[in-house]
């Protein structure tokens, strides 16, 4: 991580801030404005009331507005002026040829520089943030989880948040129906036993975006970070349990969580850009040892911020990580898809699918796929769209929606009554939601698809192009003759190297 901040800094998109700065709302404050305003990522030198020398860092592959997968490429060593085809194009060779992991002496993982265990773990002595004025607590919420499936030899990588409780406890969120909730209420609780835990946070990029893909059950998700990287991950084993995590992680808690117990987490300020209860009871992470470099950094994702129109981490990653992953797991299944995409400003709510084949017996199946075989818990609704609209282009997903999808016909209601919830929506109310001790919602509800694609006998309006050379050139002139003030055609500014709005077919 701190190569890729070095790269950052070296294009002249990091902020680095040497005035003190508390953890108390401030950090996460002046993160949320960089995001809403497309700025330059934080990193927060002097962060006040903390006795360990520890920094902050707002956001770190927050992507730009305009091309949230530019920052996650360049993490990745990928050129920096793909489009967005060619991006997911990269990602998904990269995703086909995993690279094993390699282990290391634990005298050379930076991560180990520091060791403290037993009465010298203190959670508090580092600044976690406290993210938003309405939080329950303080959170790490932009690490990865690594935990083991007591039956093989397979380890799972996720993203959990977790609300630090006190010195050495933390409450996790736990939601079943994801891999990780469900190792341990169906497997370790149900035995009785505790799950060995670890948070990596800080990690390299490729293991940070691993962590939150939809890798399939029992896979190296370690070896899919190295496919991503090109490289192997350096891991190391643990000091207190036989978990291997990233070496070069900038610090890492290691610990169980308990069967049987529960600690209040929440409210949390989530995805949905609003702050809705209720409180619940989630599993409780018991601290064993904490090892980190010295003057880590902690990096941390402000959720909800930019909701329709600006980017965090957690949206990033999702449409440059896991929208590639997601296209191609529906590939590898047989599916004819182009693209799988996550809508761009608001994670896990709406996803849209861009295909050549529109017949709505094949678009219920592939909704059936998706539902039942993943498990989308998180997601709501899917948009189906022609294979010739970029589920990455807001504006050509609303076109679809409002000349193709009918109210009527096009609208589909799928597993009524019997899909589990998520309970961090805004729509349910807390009694909805209920305090089941899984994280689900009490009551059971209907995922969605829309079909916005053609269907073969609908006449498709032609879509806009380019003029030829000596008309739009003639268009310039005009316009430069009336005092039009007129960008250079094809520079960053012009949208779709048409500044002017000189259209071709179809305008």
């Amino acid at each position: 991580m701190r190569a890729y901040l070095a790269g950052l800094a070296g294009t002249g998109e990091l902020n680095r801030i040497g005035a003190d700065v508390s953890w108390n709302l401030e950090a996460s404050a002046i993160t949320m404005l960089a995001n809403n305003r497309d700025d330059r990522v934080p990193v927060f030198e002097s962060v006040t009331d903390s006795r360990v020398s520890a920094r902050l860092v707002g956001d770190p592959y927050r992507g730009s507005r305009e091309r949230p997968w530019d920052r996650p490429a360049r993490a990745l060593g990928l050129p920096s002026d793909l489009d967005g085809d060619a991006y997911y194009e990269a990602i998904i060779d990269r995703l086909r040829r995993p690279i094993e992991p390699t282990t290391v002496d634990a005298a050379e993982a930076p991560c180990r520089e520091v060791i403290r265990r037993g009465a010298d773990v203190d959670l508090f002595a580092f600044p976690w943030p406290y993210i938003h004025a309405a939080d329950g607590g303080r959170y790490s919420n932009l690490h990865t989880m690594v935990v083991p499936d007591p039956d093989s030899s397979w380890t799972d990588w996720s993203s959990h948040r977790a609300m630090i409780q006190d010195g050495d406890r933390a409450s996790v969120l736990l939601l079943a129906g994801e891999q990780t909730p469900n190792l341990f209420y169906y497997r370790y609780e149900r035995r009785g036993e505790p799950m060995p835990v670890a948070l990596a946070i800080g990690v390299e990029p490729a293991a940070q975006f691993t962590a939150s893909m939809w890798i399939p059950t029992g896979s190296d998700e370690a070896a899919f970070a190295g496919g991503l990287k090109g490289e192997p991950i350096e891991l190391v084993e643990c000091t207190t349990n036989e978990l291997t995590v990233p070496a070069s992680a900038e610090l890492v808690i290691e610990g169980r969580i308990l069967p049987g117990e529960r600690l209040d987490e929440g409210p949390f300020g989530d995805y949905f850009g609003y702050i809705h209860g209720p409180r619940r009871s989630m599993p409780v992470l018991q601290v064993d040892a904490v090892t980190h470099r010295e003057d880590p950094l902690i990096p941390f994702c402000v959720e909800g911020s930019g909701v329709g129109h600006s980017l965090n981490t957690s949206a990033t990653i999702e449409a440059a990580c896991v929208g590639p992953d997601a296209t191609l797991g529906l590939r590898v299944a047989g599916y004819d898809v182009k693209k799988c995409v996550p809508w761009r400003f608001t994670p896990r709510s709406v996803y849209v699918v861009s295909t050549d084949v529109s017949r709505p017996g094949y678009l219920h199946e592939l909704a059936n796929f998706i539902f039942t075989t993943w498990g989308m818990l998180h997601v709501d609704f899917f948009v189906f769209v022609d294979a010739d609209v970029d589920p990455l282009s807001t504006r050509e997903v609303l076109e679809a929606l409002a000349l193709h999808a009918d109210p009527d016909a096009d609208f589909h209601q799928f597993g009524a009554d019997a899909m589990p919830k998520v309970p961090l929506n805004i729509y349910q109310t807390p009694e909805e939601k209920g305090d089941a001790e899984t994280g689900t919602s009490r009551s059971k509800t209907s995922k969605a698809y829309i079909d916005a694609t053609t269907d073969g006998d609908e006449e498709t309006p032609a879509r806009r192009s380019s003029p030829p050379a000596d008309v739009r050139e003639r268009a310039l002139e005009v316009l430069s003759a009336a005092g039009v003030d007129i960008e250079d055609p094809g520079t960053s500014g012009a949208v779709g190297g048409d500044p002017a709005g000189i259209g071709g077919d179809g305008q």
